[in-house]
């Protein structure tokens, strides 16, 4: 891994917070009626979401899924249009019209998030293609979950990305479990990078996907790779959602002792401890951090609470490309 500059470190450590902060407030605006339909939160797996998209270019493209919000974040998706966009305002990213499963923001390379399982992976194949064609240096990534590994769409995209050589990441995050399916009893794959070979493409695996800087060093390495020319490869980091599935989810199929084990992993403190004892940062800087990125969520609130609801007119907008 090449050496990480303090503004480097410490950029990643806000976005981690910005992660941790905007949904944790989600979480307490949806009980409050504020934020309509079904939400996925990122709490818990920030790491993960910073780690990998650290290393892609606004000229990359990425599709995500349900659980988005992390990589959006991650990927300086302004923090006012987003939370406007959960509140069904004008104002929003999408227009209001998509909630929290479909944020998107082309010009920082956020094509898409998606409330069908598994529904990113063809896309991304289709823009690492177009890459490919056109030449270009960028790549593509899908963002997924593990239990979406066991979609067709999965193996069809994998099976035809790896023939053709595209340049796209298939990207796992493993929190191991799907809705409340546990990973063990999906699937008799013990580790789903391992399916890298069936395909003929590398498989990469992060075991502390909590660990930020071990996230990081392994995208590193896959999108080197990829960015070279050699084709596709599958990276697979495993972390933990300390929430339910979703807003509608809670959790009883997993023990709180399970759930309190893995808070005792905290992404954020893990680093903040890594930081600070190396000293690469004091706890004062990350205090002034973290104050920061509650007035910014403070700040998109007051935003979403202030802008208007979309005309219902809009519904006939934006459906054909003239």
């Amino acid at each position: 891994m090449k050496t990480l500059t303090k503004e480097t470190h410490l950029e990643m450590y806000l976005k981690m917070q910005r992660i941790r902060e905007f949904d944790m407030r989600i979480n307490k605006l949806v009980r409050r009626g504020f934020v309509q339909g079904m939400t996925h939160f990122s709490v818990g797996e920030e790491a993960a979401n910073v780690g990998a998209v650290q290393h892609l270019t606004y000229d990359d493209i990425f599709f995500s899924n349900h659980r988005g919000h992390g990589q959006s974040i991650a990927q300086d998706m302004d923090l006012n249009a987003m939370m406007a966009e959960l509140a069904g305002k004008v104002t929003g990213v999408s227009k209001g019209r998509g909630g929290s499963m479909h944020l998107a923001d082309f010009e920082k390379g956020n094509y898409g998030t998606n409330g069908i399982v598994g529904g990113g992976y063809a896309m991304a194949v289709g823009a690492a293609l177009t890459q490919q064609y056109k030449g270009t240096n960028n790549i593509a990534v899908a963002f997924s979950g593990d239990g979406a590994t066991n979609e067709g769409s999965f193996h069809e995209s994998v099976n035809m990305a790896a023939t053709w050589k595209l340049p796209v990441i298939f990207f796992i995050i493993n929190n191991g479990y799907g809705i409340s399916m546990d990973i063990k009893n999906a699937t008799n794959t013990p580790h789903l990078y391992t399916r890298a070979e069936a395909y003929g493409i590398p498989g990469f695996y992060v075991e502390d996907g909590n660990d930020v800087l071990a996230v990081y060093e392994t995208m590193e390495k896959a999108v080197e790779h990829v960015r070279g020319g050699n084709g596709p490869a599958i990276v697979e980091v495993i972390s933990y959602r300390w929430f339910g599935h979703s807003t509608a989810d809670a959790g009883v199929y997993r023990t709180k002792e399970e759930v309190d084990e893995w808070k005792k992993k905290d992404p954020l403190i893990k680093y903040r401890n890594y930081l600070v004892e190396n000293e690469i940062s004091t706890h004062e800087e990350l205090d002034a951090i973290d104050a920061q990125v509650v007035k910014e969520v403070d700040d998109a609130y007051e935003f979403a609470v202030n802008s208007p609801d979309p005309d219902l007119a809009v519904a006939y907008e934006d459906i054909w490309v003239d």
